[in-house]
């Protein structure tokens, strides 16, 4: 006899809020992110500067190029004005305060672990062997999580440079803490891809926005006892509360819908429309609000001969790109959403805004120039492994440290990082050994994780060792050559 088996409603996954546009789900997942995980982010994802020093240190010498070049410049006026008025004037000339009693204000949004600050100014201070920039510099790491800042003060690497480095706990889409006109440089490193992003499309004559509605699956719904409790902490965003309950950002299950954007709650309507009629309709892209924001506070604080405003995010320029229906417009990484970068609708708004100066190239191209050589990353060239791609996830793994320890015969970094990688935990027990033994063979000054940048020099120079893993010269010398791919780190 057959038998019905019967729907229990409270098995199916389980509203925990409303739906809402997109972005105002990202900023309250972020806080919960963030408030939960803040302290451990490097279990969930790496940056370029989280481990690696090389952008830190391109930055470095970038900016104490155009402060001696700027100041040199300014000097020289000052030296013509002095002299024009000693011809002209009865009285004594007009002395201008020194260039070297000026405070140079650096702040630093998103800053991660701590570790591009304290690279930076460890290289700045190499680099300023006369003393006349480092002594000046106010360095200031801004985040809007107590959790992320308390983290990134106590990096080691930054205890030499204490009394140069303060934080601010602040959103730094709204800085009023800050006086405008008085910064010199800002540095925004990976951070427009957390900040609030909308999802839009074109369809017939209006623009509509994606809407989302948070639930949390049958399986992690089950194990939450006081479930009125947890809904409240979660509407909220009480971390202390949420802290008892077990582990459910990646549980979250989030439906979807579109709607008419209000655009009383949208700036830049007019850009955004007219963007968005060169793809087709239908077509969903990122419109990075919070970016946006950004750019107009960078141009409020910097003064009026300043050295700029760096940002480095992964996105693209490409609007071809950007009207493929199939792009990745975010990452869905330990719960958290992250975006895409909109470059191109970035760069319109820009102009929109009256900047007048606006440049944009890869990443690895402004880290190779100035380094006067060709980079990749590390995962670059895992990615022109024949192999790779048909290997088990642990064999993965194998050729990663392996290749680590190759490179590490000549790779000579001028900071000691034990390299965080932690072993699978369906690893064959003969392979655990054998990873146990590479890992810990590996050397605290050589390559730092698994996305450092690499020079020519570096790979070539242990082609030796990297041939019997199975990488081939002529694929990997294609690879430093060819361009990046068309959704890659930028630097604006």
């Amino acid at each position: 006899m057959a038998t019905t088996t019967s729907i229990n409603p409270d098995a199916l996954p389980q509203l925990i809020g409303e739906y809402l546009p997109v972005d105002q789900w990202q900023v309250h997942i972020n806080k919960v992110f963030y408030g939960l995980r803040g302290s451990r982010l490097g279990d969930y994802y790496q940056t370029f500067a989280g481990a690696d020093y090389r952008l830190a240190h391109a930055l470095a010498t970038d900016y104490y190029d155009r402060v001696k070049e700027r100041e040199q410049a300014m000097g020289d006026r000052q030296g013509a004005i002095g002299r024009a008025s000693e011809n002209t004037s009865k009285g004594p000339p007009h002395s201008p305060a020194p260039i070297a009693d000026n405070p140079l204000i650096i702040l630093e949004w998103g800053c991660g672990n701590g570790n591009l600050a304290a690279c930076f100014l460890s290289h700045l201070k190499a680099l300023d062997k006369d003393g006349l920039v480092y002594p000046r510099i106010h360095y200031l790491l801004i985040d809007n999580q107590e959790a992320v800042l308390a983290a990134a003060v106590r990096h080691p690497d930054l205890a030499p440079h204490r009394g140069r480095v303060e934080t601010l706990c602040a959103n730094v889409q709204d800085l009023g803490a800050v006086k405008a006109g008085t910064v010199d440089l800002i540095l925004c490193n990976e951070l427009w891809n957390d900040l609030p992003t909308k999802l839009m499309l074109r369809k017939q004559s209006e623009v509509e926005e994606e809407f989302l509605r948070p639930n949390l699956n049958e399986k992690k719904y089950a194990e939450i006892e006081d479930w009125s409790g947890f809904v409240k902490a979660f509407e909220t965003g009480d971390i202390q509360a949420l802290r008892a309950f077990p582990p459910f950002l990646e549980d979250i299950i989030w439906e979807r819908e579109y709607r008419k954007v209000e655009w009383k709650d949208v700036p830049y309507r007019r850009t955004i429309t007219d963007f968005l009629k060169q793809l087709d309709e239908e077509v969903l892209v990122p419109v990075n609000v919070g970016a946006f924001a950004t750019v107009k506070e960078a141009k409020r604080l910097l003064g009026p001969n300043a050295a700029g405003f760096h940002a480095f995010d992964a996105g693209t320029a490409d609007v071809r790109l950007l009207n493929d229906p199939e792009k990745p417009c975010y990452s869905h990484i330990g719960g958290q959403y992250s975006f895409m970068v909109n470059v191109a609708l970035v760069e319109a708004v820009a102009k929109h805004q009256g900047i007048r100066s606006l440049t944009i190239e890869p990443q690895k191209e402004f880290v190779g120039r100035s380094l006067g050589t060709n980079v990749l990353s590390l995962m670059d060239l895992l990615a022109t492994h024949p192999e790779a791609p048909s290997m088990k996830p642990w064999e993965q793994d194998r050729l990663i440290l392996k290749t680590i320890r190759a490179l590490n015969e000549v790779v000579r970094s001028p900071y000691e990082r034990p390299i965080e990688f932690p072993l699978r935990q369906d690893l064959p027990a003969e392979a655990r050994a054998e990873l146990e033994e590479v890992l810990a063979s590996l050397k605290r000054d050589g390559v730092p994780d698994t996305i450092a940048y690499l020079t020519e020099d570096e790979v070539f120079g242990a082609m030796g060792d990297l041939e019997p893993l199975g990488y081939e010269q002529e694929v990997i010398r294609e690879a430093f050559q060819v361009s990046p791919q068309t959704v890659d780190y930028q630097h604006i």
